[in-house]
């Protein structure tokens, strides 16, 4: 974090990403939270964004921001397109190297599961059901103990003062 209160988007990503591997997720969360879409993010607005993340988070709140992570052209549907740079993003992360036709089998079983009325692209209202089915898919919006992000930003802890109102939780990605 900078002395005036601002988390650069390269101070979070390594802070989110144990190597220095461009990562699309990361990148994903940063522009979410950089609402003033300034390149920075200040730190009242980072601690209402992360609330998304804490387990009393309302289900709800967190797959909305999950839609929101998936939906990459910020078009309201996550289309084919983007939800396939986001399994090839994964796949990089953890190593997985995916082959194409893996790539193509997973995006036809989701898509054939999850687009319900077969226009070829996720609505809200999808994303919703598959979300509430699915479990595992929001297993990743929690983050347990948040010592690791104070451990990573130990300035936040320090150098600002937040009053209640700055420390929300829920309704915040919406």
């Amino acid at each position: 974090m900078s002395k005036e209160g601002f988390v650069h988007k390269r101070d979070f990503q390594q802070a989110l990403v144990k190597n220095s591997k461009h990562n699309l997720f990361a990148d994903r969360l940063f522009d979410l939270f950089d609402e003033k879409k300034k390149g920075v993010i200040e730190f009242s607005q980072f601690v209402r964004s992360l609330s998304v993340f804490h387990p009393n988070a309302s289900e709800e709140d967190k797959i909305s921001c999950a839609f929101k992570l998936y939906d990459l052209n910020c078009t309201g549907f996550i289309e084919r397109d983007e939800l396939k740079r986001m399994l090839i993003a994964l796949s990089d992360e953890l190593d997985l190297n995916f082959m194409d036709d893996v790539v193509e089998s997973i995006l036809n079983v989701t898509f054939t599961g999850v687009d319900l009325n077969g226009d070829g692209k996720i609505d809200k209202e999808e994303w919703v059901e598959f979300a509430k089915k699915s479990p595992y898919l929001l297993q990743n919006m929690t983050i347990p103990n948040l010592k690791e992000i104070t451990m990573a930003f130990p300035s936040f802890v320090v150098n600002t003062e937040l009053d209640e109102a700055d420390i929300v939780i829920g309704n915040t990605m919406q």
